[in-house]
């Protein structure tokens, strides 16, 4: 039998924003965003990008939010319950299903990338990549990802920390990790952007970063940009519904969405002036993809002068950037489990934490003993990302805006997001039309 649950709350504005920022700042953001940038027209892709974020990422972010706040419970019964309050089916409830399924699916296969990260920090802190060669960090990765035993060690230790945080609670794990890992991150990122100056790379990064050339926009950017205006807010993983849950009435939701939005652009953006200098500086592709970050990179940190430090520097980077994500993924299943059985805040995270780290030696081994073993022509790692990406993160995202657009009570809506009426309208169009179709858009495209 449940038992009665004492809600949590984010004790300041800042903290909501830090935490929020954190869980969309991903490790998506610290290589996939600057490459799609330079190889997608530079500042002409940036603008189209802006314009996607405003048009759906933003009033998806707010009708999260707000139906969050509203519930006041994990996503599931918030769904059910907000519903009912405004005449609606309960069966809206399925929204908060898939995305607290996406969310837990997805941590899983995450954990496994951020273990790498934090093993490749204790090789770049003990000098591992000194003098190595191209074929020699693309073999040590290739041998990383065979050894089945240090990939469960570095998924293991990722997941301890992450369950660390979230069952200290909202205040005291998730809102005081992120005043911590936030300016951390921030710090890093500025020491990195600060090296690249030196580096005789920086102008050609900068020039690759934002030089528009508008000559490269066409479908295929623009769905590039649509998908990652939607993906990179964390959307459709039951994440911010599970943070606007702890939201008081105070908070300004659509001035807080700018900031966190703004925020999310200016870092993935920094990490292309931090990475791009010591690629272009050192005649390196910056079109690796994945590849960049443990194949490419590690082959610039082992050749040039003072390497150990910034090798040390950015895999920490990346490992904040992976942690804050992580335990924002885990936020909505523990809330869950929290309130729908009698375990405490350490028990639920507990079991969700095991499950999740169950799940999640399933993908590791996909590298390796269960290489052959396939589903539907996919290994476990990529089948799980596919089925997260393509199909539960897109339906609840559209799900969660169709649901604020058409069920809830408009004046309400109106009053809580302080909307004039000319400002209202715009909101009614977005939210009804342009947003509802640039997801559909998404899923066909990823389809």
């Amino acid at each position: 039998m449940a038992k009665a649950h004492s809600h949590g709350q984010w004790t300041s504005r800042m903290g909501f924003v830090l935490a929020a920022t954190g869980s969309a700042v991903g490790l998506g953001n610290i290589w996939k965003f600057p490459y799609m940038i330079g190889q997608s027209g530079g500042a002409a892709f940036v603008l189209v990008y802006l314009a996607c974020i405003a048009l759906i990422g933003l009033p998806i972010l707010v009708a999260e939010w707000m139906i969050g706040r509203r519930g006041q419970k994990n996503p599931i019964s918030t769904m059910a319950e907000v519903a009912a309050k405004h005449g609606s089916s309960r069966s809206w409830a399925v929204v908060g299903f898939t995305g607290v399924l996406g969310a837990f699916l997805i941590l899983s296969f995450y954990s496994v990338i951020g273990g790498w990260a934090l093993s490749y920090m204790g090789d770049a802190a003990t000098g591992a990549f000194a003098g190595m060669d191209k074929d020699a960090t693309g073999a040590a990765f290739t041998a990383f990802l065979g050894n089945a035993g240090s990939l469960l060690t570095w998924h293991s230790v990722f997941m301890l920390l992450t369950v660390g945080v979230v069952a200290m609670g909202v205040a005291g794990g998730l809102e005081r990790a992120s005043k911590l890992m936030m300016p951390a991150l921030g710090v890093l990122l500025l020491v990195l952007v600060g090296y690249g100056m030196t580096t005789g790379g920086f102008g050609q990064a900068a020039a690759y970063l934002f030089n528009p050339d508008w000559s490269k926009l066409n479908g295929g950017v623009v769905m590039a940009a649509l998908g990652h205006a939607f993906f990179t807010l964390s959307l459709g993983m039951g994440i911010m519904m599970a943070y606007g849950s702890y939201l008081g009435e105070d908070v300004d939701l659509l001035r807080t969405a700018r900031t966190v939005v703004i925020m999310d652009t200016v870092i993935a953006i920094a990490a292309g002036l931090a990475i791009f200098p010591i690629v272009f500086a050192n005649g390196l592709d910056p079109a690796a993809g994945p590849g960049l970050i443990f194949v490419t990179l590690p082959l610039a940190f082992g050749n040039i002068t003072g390497g150990v430090a910034l090798g040390t520097i950015f895999f920490l980077l990346l490992t904040f950037a992976a942690l804050t994500s992580a335990i924002s993924l885990l936020e909505p299943v523990v809330e869950l489990v929290e309130e729908r059985t009698p375990l405490s805040r350490v028990g639920a995270t507990v079991i969700a934490g095991f499950a999740t780290w169950a799940l999640g030696i399933a993908a590791l081994l996909s590298f390796n003993v269960w290489g052959d073993v396939t589903l539907l022509g996919l290994n476990i790692f990529d089948l799980l990302d596919q089925l997260t990406s393509k199909f539960l993160l897109p339906l609840t995202g559209l799900g969660a805006i169709v649901f604020a657009a058409w069920c809830l009570d408009q004046e309400s809506v109106r009053r809580e997001l302080k909307l004039s009426e000319g400002g209202y309208a715009l909101w009614r169009i977005v939210t009804r039309f342009i947003a509802p179709i640039g997801v559909l858009a998404v899923f066909v495209g990823n389809l």
